[in-house]
Formats: C-alpha cells, sequence, structure tokens
C-alpha cells in the first residue's frame, strides 16, 4: 500500500491570476505557491484544504496535461457551517452563482458558484434529517 500525507486536485487552466484572486477574495486561501507562467498552489490556512492550478500547454508537463480542463461533470465540495450565510456572502461579492440556494431531502442546504477556470463550487452545509 502507498501511503500518502494529502490529497489535492490540479486543474488545467489559464489565467492564474483571476484563479487566484478569486480563491483568495471568496474563501481565504492562501497562494503558498505561485508563478503565474506554470502553476498556482492554494491551501486554507483554517482548513488545510488544498487546490492546484497548472496553465495549459507547459513544456515541462506530458502531453494529457497540455489541454485546458472541460468544466462539464467537475465539482468541488466546500462544506460550511451555514451556508445561508455563505449565500449572502457570495451574493454580496458578486461571485458568479449558477445554482441558487436550496434544501435537499439527503440533509444538505447548499448552493453553487463558478470559479474563473468555470469549475462549480458546491457550497454544503449538512443538516440533520428529521426522523421518519
Amino acid at each position: 500500500m502507498i501511503e500518502f500525507q494529502s490529497m489535492f486536485p490540479v486543474v488545467v487552466a489559464p489565467n492564474l491570476a483571476a484563479i487566484k484572486q478569486f480563491y483568495v477574495s471568496a474563501f481565504g486561501f492562501e497562494a503558498v505557491f505561485y508563478d503565474p507562467s506554470f502553476y498556482l498552489h492554494l491551501v486554507s490556512p483554517s482548513s488545510g484544504v488544498q487546490l492546484g492550478f497548472l496553465i495549459p500547454n507547459h513544456p515541462t508537463q506530458p502531453d494529457f496535461l497540455h489541454t485546458k480542463m472541460a468544466a462539464e461533470g467537475v465539482v468541488v465540495s466546500l462544506e460550511v457551517q451555514d451556508a445561508t450565510n455563505a449565500f449572502a456572502e457570495a451574493k454580496a461579492m458578486n461571485l458568479n452563482i449558477v445554482m441558487p440556494i436550496k434544501e435537499e431531502e439527503w440533509g444538505q442546504i447548499h448552493f453553487m458558484v463558478e470559479d474563473p477556470a468555470g469549475m462549480r463550487i458546491d457550497i454544503v452545509e449538512h443538516i440533520e434529517q428529521p426522523e421518519h
């Protein structure tokens, strides 16, 4: 078995400056590595959650990492304590809200925003379901 210390997605996307600004201002991530011609690595100081972004067509990367990510079908979930409050904050920051807040029968309140790479971010609060 291979033991690992952490896990994070790496998304191939252009415009690392806009992506960096989005995640730093909207969610409080810190850019622990940033080279606008190559790679952006973000870490949340409060939770340790990590995200990586690599520009397309970088000559040091294998061909399969040259293509920009197709955002369809990709969702990253960020769990929050209070989705209603987070939704109000997202609206106040004029984030691109692609799904309004709603409560699901399986025990979630959530909404989705879209980042500058086109990736959907599902902002989720887990709630207890009443006994049936």
